[in-house]
């Protein structure tokens, strides 16, 4: 759908500028994305853009809608449900824990192909909190919080404008394994340079991540440079892109959560030390948990939309848990003798740095949160040491099965610190 009206075509300059038009709409692109009986459209465009005498008129995102069936208007997208899943707790302790406090610093799932570790992560978005952002802004922007604003808004407010808010579900970005570094990062909007002839940062995926989780499935097969990309503005809360005369800077606070298969190679030490847990799955054994499982999945298969609706009061109950958790997180106090006990386990396991350490007392101040505590307890730190510590013990090449002993010599290594008598032979 374009009209052009001109009032002559004729001359390179015409010419040229037909053919510039043409780029923009087919830049103005139309994305579809198809999952099962599911089908979601999503369509950026201009009202009209001048080139010399001539005028192209662009399609409205309205007139686009109209224009396709009433199915793809409102199609809806479910996700097997976060409560429904058996047999993997460790990854979903783990995966809570980080939804309570996202300070913890991501996490590692590693394990068999088919266990589930990609529909757990997806499943999130039944259970996460919504979040108040500003309307239209791709990064997600917090109303009234600057750390979490991206340039625009932070922009509007300074200058004492009035913004839009709405809730939305806590985005889920997926990172593919064959995104580019400008796609992951950003880089110049081509769109608008065509347009008005001024360069303009188009947001990457990092930023359209923020104050989400950025989800990296097969992390091991990515390339070293992308990850260190991905692992340094997940820390630093922020991403800055120097590239083409454009310097840009917006927040990047997610949670990153990355899956690995341990036969397609392993990450270097530098890069898990990085991850904050770290959890291993493997096939469900439990022939109940097992059953269970498959005629849950061959019913939501059936009918999503009805299977959901039944275990919504589960996902609410557990909704409200984690957004209870994160009102309490910054009342849990720790016991110095369990600060005490946490140093001494990383250091009799030759963990390097101190990121063990804050990883362990995190993660317990979110275990005491979930559970409605103030304060954290032995029990807590034997749940999350095994996830926090267990991908930081230096790896033995002489021992085959050294990545199944890695909760069990976490574990003993705390019992025996927090309880030396207990080992003691008797005489």
């Amino acid at each position: 759908q374009i009209s052009l009206a001109a009032n002559s075509m004729g001359g390179l300059r015409d010419a040229v500028a037909l053919g510039l038009a043409m780029l923009v709409v087919l830049h103005a692109s139309y994305s579809f994305y198809q999952d099962g009986r599911n089908l979601s459209f999503s369509a950026q465009s201009r009202n009209s853009v001048r080139f010399g005498n001539g005028k192209v008129r662009l399609p409205s995102s309205q007139r686009i809608r109209q224009s396709l069936p009433r199915s793809c208007a409102t199609a809806e997208s479910y996700e097997f449900p976060f409560t429904r899943i058996v047999g993997q707790e460790d990854m979903k302790k783990a995966l809570l824990l980080n939804a309570v406090d996202t300070k913890i610093g991501g996490l590692l799932v590693f394990g068999d192909r088919g266990t589930g570790k990609s529909v757990c992560i997806q499943s999130m978005k039944s259970v996460l909190p919504e979040i108040e952002v500003v309307r239209g802004d791709p990064y997600n922007s917090h109303p009234s919080d600057g750390s979490l604003m991206g340039p625009e808004v932070a922009e509007k407010v300074s200058n004492g404008e009035k913004v839009d808010t709405e809730f939305i579900k806590t985005p889920i970005i997926q990172l593919p394994l064959g995104a580019t570094e400008d796609k992951v990062c950003g880089t110049i909007d081509m769109e608008e340079a065509l347009l008005s002839g001024q360069k303009k940062f188009e947001c990457g995926l990092l930023g359209k991540a923020n104050r989400g989780i950025l989800f990296v499935d097969e992390i091991n097969l990515m390339e070293d440079g992308l990850v260190d990309v991905v692992l340094d503005s997940a820390a630093g809360g922020y991403n800055k892109v120097e590239r083409e005369g454009i310097s840009a800077e917006h927040p990047a606070r997610y949670i990153l959560i990355a899956t690995g298969h341990p036969d397609e190679g392993e990450l270097r030490p530098q890069l898990l030390d990085r991850f904050g847990l770290f959890a291993t799955v493997g096939t469900i054994q439990n022939t109940t948990l097992c059953t269970q499982m498959i005629m849950d999945r061959l019913e939501f298969d059936d009918d999503p939309k009805s299977f959901v609706n039944k275990v919504e009061p589960e996902l609410k109950v557990l909704r409200e848990k984690i957004d209870r958790a994160r009102n309490l997180l910054s009342s849990v106090e720790v016991p110095e003798k369990l600060r005490l006990i946490v140093a001494e386990v990383c250091g009799k396991l030759g963990t390097e740095g101190i990121r063990g350490d804050l990883a362990c007392i995190r993660a317990a101040s979110a275990n005491a949160a979930l559970d409605g505590r103030t304060e954290i307890t032995m029990q807590d730190l034997e749940e999350v040491v095994p996830l926090a510590l267990g991908h930081r013990l230096k790896k033995d090449p002489t021992d085959p099965v050294f990545d199944t002993k890695r909760k069990s010599l976490v574990v003993n290594a705390l019992k025996r610190i927090a309880d030396p008598e207990a080992f003691m032979v008797p005489k």
